[in-house]
């Protein structure tokens, strides 16, 4: 039977057009449909969606041939993390896990478009741009997306990567569970008088974490969660206050603020599908998962997703295997339950009562004092094994 493409991906966002680029690029047929249009080049001041590529995301998207920017990206060694007083710390640092480097930061909107520069130099690669599916139905060989353009398509497999409202998720009729965690992540980009160098961290607090993600040069985003009324409470100010409120509640080691550039607010709720497939079909990054962002790993495990997928997909006959499709499910679900434990865990711990907080603090403590341990959790956190030596 003839089939418009070897794989439909819908959802041209940074997990999906990493897919289509990866499979792309070893010869398959790829439709790519979404709902936006081509991302344009960015330009600018930094956005406010900033994201970490970890080793095994690079290394991903870098598989592809896909090129990105250094110019708008920042590498980063060492990660710390510390509670509010001082009396738990941990430094995890790069060389100390064998790596060069844990990953980088970089602009959604940066690695959207390089994805999509290459997309366009990938001649298996079609994109339908400005149209969303309206219904699917799958047949023993095909699965078919009919969409809202008047278009239908056919392939052996169909991926769901349109985010945690996708509408490919609500057409195959696959539940999720959802919880709220009652509190919201406020983005603010600033300037400083200091650089930030190639050091991140995450200062843990009663109301939740604060974290500065560095930035190229005098730049960096600062995630601030809290309570909603707080929040919604930071978001009235004006810059100067704004900028003293930062002053007053972040380390001294941000130095001192010469500008707020940007902020906003997002809600922090963790989602799960109850399955990542069904006949023909496959969900990956949001579409399957929503984590708490505190350990910036939401991103990279969709790539995971993305990564273990497309391995799967080449090595295969079938894009669509049912037995190929389980095998994607029980690796990613499993690595990705583990996850959202371990977030839940930190969240709970560092914001629950006062008994909790200091079995928090003691848990940052043992991990300062036991150097494998350390590397063993920066390299799972990384995606690499643990145990394999440079």
């Amino acid at each position: 039977m003839q089939h418009d493409h070897d794989i439909i991906i819908v959802g041209g966002g940074m997990v999906g057009a990493a897919l289509a680029a990866r499979v792309g690029h070893a010869g398959f047929s790829v439709g790519l449909v979404e709902k936006g249009g081509e991302p344009s080049e960015p330009c600018g001041d930094y956005d406010l969606r900033i994201s970490s590529l970890n080793a095994r995301s690079l290394a991903f998207v870098k598989a592809s041939g896909t090129a990105l920017p250094e110019e708008r990206s920042c590498p980063f060694r060492h990660i710390d993390v510390a509670n509010q007083d001082g009396t738990g710390h941990a430094l995890f640092s790069a060389a100390d896990s064998g790596m060069d480097d844990f990953g980088i930061f970089i602009e959604n909107r940066t690695l959207q478009y390089a994805l999509w520069q290459r997309l366009a130099q990938l001649p298996s690669v079609t994109c339908y741009t400005h149209c969303a599916p309206l219904s699917t139905i799958a047949a023993t060989s095909a699965r078919q997306l009919e969409l809202d353009n008047g278009q239908t398509l056919s392939a052996p497999l169909v991926v769901g990567a349109d985010g945690a409202r996708s509408t490919l998720r609500e057409l195959a009729q696959i539940p999720v569970e959802s919880y709220d965690y009652h509190q919201r992540a406020m983005i603010i980009n600033v300037e400083t008088e200091l650089p930030q160098q190639d050091v991140s961290w995450q200062v843990f607090t009663p109301t939740g974490p604060i974290a500065m993600l560095p930035l190229p040069g005098h730049r960096a985003s600062l995630v601030w969660y809290d309570h909603e009324d707080a929040t919604r409470a930071r978001e009235a100010m004006d810059n100067a206050t704004l900028k003293t409120a930062i002053e007053g509640a972040f380390p001294r080691r941000l130095g001192n603020i010469t500008r707020v550039v940007a902020r906003a607010s997002f809600p922090i709720k963790r989602q799960h599908a109850k399955r990542y497939i069904g006949k023909r079909l496959a969900l990956i990054g949001d579409a399957a998962h929503v984590v708490h962002p505190l350990a910036g790993q939401g991103l990279n495990i969709g790539l995971h997703d993305a990564d273990t997928l497309a391995e799967i997909i080449i090595q295969g006959r079938d894009p669509g295997d049912y037995l190929n499709l389980l095998r994607f499910e029980c690796q990613r679900r499993t690595a990705n339950q583990a996850m959202i434990a371990a977030t839940d865990s930190f969240h709970h711990l560092f914001t629950g009562a006062k008994p909790l907080r200091q079995l928090g603090d003691l848990s940052l403590q043992l991990a300062e004092r036991f150097p494998f341990a350390k590397r063993m959790m920066m390299q799972q956190a990384n995606g690499l094994n643990p145990f394999k030596m440079r």
